[in-house]
């Protein structure tokens, strides 16, 4: 009786697994003329992984799924067809005529596809492996041209890559589900990002950061105690030549086995087994302190302490009231300036003879390190050093796997530790030291490290912060003598460019004279509204760009001081960089790191240049210019709208890196939804209709600048001279004729020599990234935050449908139209200025 109840159990097993998960089959592959339908499954070689049709739990939708067979339970790890369900029994997952591994269903209609280019009619097949990777091989050449590891859903097994494209900016994006029984995309996902020292983010809607797992270390994520040493047993980071970073596990004992899933709500899900018995199912909580930015620039998190938020020493909330309401967003701000900035606003008083004391760090133990890292070559003593060198330095911190860290923007997402983490040490003035000490005299977790100097460069620092200071105030009009040694002022100068690469010196007129041959016409590098730009060399060998206000400019001494006053506060690797600036009697002029590449117009719209940027190359001008712009908008010490984003402003390094320059007719701003002005200054073509007719400006106007510059960069085409049988149509409008007759690709540039499919839609998602970018209701544009997340998302990743794009016909504004007729130089700076002025 025993023995036929076994039997009957053994049955009944079988049955179900007949019915949820059909057939077992020792069948690792799927050929051209081999596919599956129905209950059928293909296994992994030691029938660990299976493929085929299932349905989630309390749902009839059908979809095709790999999963992992444990002793206790099934999982499943990945899904085609997540966002298009079968919704019957039908179904059939094959190789079609192409080479492509295909999902029809019952009336033979594409559902899924692997989507890529290949000419393998009859000679590729799909095989699942004993790492449960789905592959999709040629086999004549035996060279794998699709797998699903780099098209995952919601879990990572063991050799799966998480990785980041630096060039590129293709990034392994998991995305949720929505729940348990609707395994179609859902609102969390995770990517890894700052890729000079990696960490994994986890997002909201994609473009929201939810929280993150801090730098890794070689051992650890050291910004969360979620992940211990023993969770992230296996796991490394490794590199693909300079240009890729990849996250990835596995484990010594092929006995053991994990999977690392996204939940629904955010958290991450670890299983582990072992001989393919489960041996660990946890969720990872997330504490309110693990929430990203909770309390705010300069605002650090404990749990332990009640309200979680506090300001950093020596800092004090920006808005007491939203903090008493337990609103920390807004952050905290400085009490006390530190010394450098009070040499910039006292220069004078400075250079008479002021002492002023030096800065100094506090040590916070066991922290979270801020967001937006940036590393410094140098062993661990000359880490603080080199941060109290730079001005803008904020904060620093060392950890033996990583290096030396410094921070030169807001302190975001800060968080104390009970134990982990790592030493975090935060700049502070003098004074603020002195209260630091009293405050934590009973802590043994904060320790006050006394400044060093920077030793006989100090009076010369403090000289040409003074400079720079009467420079940015234009107080002086007449050349800056040196009473006391001329010479050794202007070795003193380079000194100081050497010891920090951030701080602004005063060049004597002499010095960029010489660098430039006295001006000469052979130097001349273009002309914009400025005036002319030269090219120079300095004594050192160091090439130079050198912006000289002419005296018959439109812009004058009020852009002069403005570009001084922004970009003197910015760094960013696709910001051109100030090296300093020239005041001599009526000569100003702007001293630039020089660009061997010129202008992005130089190329894009010549004839012959434009064939030298291939889809990869334009990728990455267009993805640094958006990381540019979102560096103004939310990342830098100062909101920033620039006004003027156009090709002839996008300047190009040696290695084709795109920086954005000319911050004449920049404005800051303090978050303000749109700002109003009398003035419309910038160029035709690439100015925002509620800017260019009614003087509003806000962060949308540069995100329509910038879909116009994307426009251009796909189709070669410059938007302010286009020209075509209709000649009323902007390139904008042409374009957008061309979307609605469903013929967009024909406005891609022929030149773009790699255009495969896979390209080809790449450059197709860009396009209608820049329809969203320049739609003609303000509100409806992205945010940068959105626009630079949707470039480097896949293609699973929805667009909203563009709605009514703004200026399809040109603009006949007589003020606009004679202001700004551009020639067809390169790096023409043509401005507009236009007062608004009631009827």
């Amino acid at each position: 009786m025993g023995s036929t109840t076994h039997t009957n159990f053994l049955h009944a097993l079988i049955m179900f697994s007949f019915i949820f998960f059909g057939f077992t089959s020792a069948r690792d592959t799927i050929t051209s003329s081999q596919f599956i339908t129905g209950s059928e499954t293909i296994s992994s070689s030691d029938s660990v992984f299976k493929l085929g049709f299932f349905s989630p739990q309390n749902s009839t939708n059908r979809y095709v799924g790999i999963w992992y067979l444990s002793e206790s339970d099934i999982t499943v790890i990945w899904i085609a067809n997540r966002n298009q369900p079968l919704l019957d029994s039908s179904g059939t997952l094959k190789i079609s005529g192409d080479g492509n591994l295909v999902l029809l269903d019952g009336k033979d209609q594409l559902v899924w596809s692997s989507n890529v280019s290949t000419n393998m009619a009859n000679s590729s097949t799909a095989q699942l492996l004993r790492s449960g990777n789905l592959v999709l091989q040629d086999n004549i050449t035996g060279q794998t041209i699709w797998e699903s590891f780099k098209h995952p859903c919601d879990a990572a097994v063991p050799t799966m890559r998480i990785s980041a494209n630096r060039i590129t900016g293709e990034k392994t994006r998991f995305i949720s589900r929505k729940s348990a029984s609707d395994p179609s995309t859902g609102s969390f996902s995770a990517s890894l990002e700052r890729l000079d020292a990696p960490e994994v983010f986890f997002w909201v809607n994609g473009t929201r950061p939810f929280w993150r797992t801090g730098p890794w270390n070689g051992r650890i994520f050291i910004g969360t105690t979620m992940m211990s040493t023993g969770y992230l047993y296996g796991w490394s980071v490794g590199y693909e030549g300079n240009e890729t970073v990849y996250l990835t596990y596995s484990f010594a004992d092929q006995s053991a086995f994990g999977i690392l899933s996204l939940t629904p709500i955010g958290k991450l899900r670890l299983l582990r087994y072992y001989n393919r018995k489960q041996v660990l199912d946890i969720e990872l909580e997330i504490s309110d302190c693990d929430v990203y930015g909770v309390c705010g620039p300069f605002g650090s998190c404990n749990t332990q302490n009640s309200p979680i938020c506090s300001c950093l020493s020596g800092y004090e909330p920006r808005n007491l009231e939203e903090w008493k309401r337990q609103n920390w967003t807004s952050g905290c701000v400085r009490k006390e300036p530190l010394k450098c900035e009070r040499m910039r606003k006292n220069g004078s008083e400075v250079v008479a003879g002021q002492v002023q004391e030096d800065d100094g760090f506090l040590k916070l133990a066991t922290m979270k390190v801020p967001d937006f890292a940036e590393r410094l070559d140098v062993e661990e003593e000359q880490c603080g050093p080199q941060c109290l060198k730079n001005c803008s330095c904020l904060a620093y911190a060392f950890d033996t796997g990583i290096g030396c860290l410094y921070w030169i923007t807001d302190l975001i997402d800060l968080q104390q530790f009970s134990s982990g983490g790592v030493d975090l040490f935060i700049r502070l003035p003098h004074s603020e030291l002195k209260n630091a000490v009293n405050n934590h005299k009973s802590s043994r977790k904060n320790t006050l490290i006394i400044a060093v100097t920077v030793g006989a460069a100090g009076a010369i620092i403090l000289a040409a912060c003074a400079y720079l200071a009467i420079c940015a105030k234009h107080t002086r009009k007449r050349r800056v003598k040196d009473s006391e040694n001329q010479s050794h002022r202007l070795i003193g100068v380079k000194k100081q460019v050497k010891l920090d690469e951030h701080e602004l010196p005063l060049f004597d007129f002499e010095v960029v004279a010489t660098a430039t041959n006295n001006f000469h016409l052979s130097n001349t590098l273009g002309k914009g509204g400025f005036g002319p730009v030269y090219k120079g060399l300095l004594p050192d060998g160091q090439e130079i760009a050198v912006k000289r206000l002419s005296r018959a400019s439109g812009q004058g001494a009020e852009e002069f001081m403005n570009e001084v006053a922004v970009i003197s506060k910015l760094q960013h690797r696709n910001l051109v960089r100030l090296l300093g600036c020239c005041i001599d009697g009526d000569e100003k002029m702007l001293v630039y790191e020089f660009m061997p590449n010129k202008s992005l117009d130089a190329f894009i719209f010549d004839p012959l240049q434009r064939k030298l940027l291939d889809w990869t190359k334009r990728f990455n001008i267009i993805e640094g210019i958006a990381r540019g712009i979102l560096y103004l908008h939310r990342d830098s010490r100062l909101r920033i709208i620039h006004r003027d984003l156009k090709a002839s402003n996008i300047l190009l390094d040696a290695e084709m890196n795109p920086k954005i320059s000319d911050f004449g007719l920049a404005r800051i701003y303090k978050g303000e939804d749109e700002v109003n002005t009398r003035r419309v200054v910038g160029t035709y073509g690439y100015m925002a209709p509620e800017y260019a007719m009614e003087g509003l400006f806000s962060e949308k106007s540069d995100v329509y600048s910038f879909g116009v510059l994307l426009l251009e960069i796909v189709s070669g085409r410059r938007n302010t001279s286009f020209r075509n049988h209709e000649k009323s149509l902007s390139l904008i409008g042409f374009a957008w004729r061309l979307w609605n007759e469903d013929d967009i690709r024909s406005l891609i540039d022929s030149d773009i020599s790699d255009l495969g499919s896979g390209s080809e839609n790449h450059i197709l998602r860009c396009i209608h990234i820049a329809f969203l970018c320049v739609q003609e209701v303000a509100k409806e544009r992205p945010p940068m935050t959105s626009v630079v997340s949707m470039l480097n998302s896949d293609e699973t990743f929805h667009l909203p449908p563009p709605k009514q794009v703004a200026f399809v016909h040109k603009q006949y504004s007589s003020s606009l139209e004679s202001s700004s007729q551009e020639n067809q130089c390169n790096s023409n700076n043509n401005v507009t200025l236009t007062e608004i002025r009631g009827r």
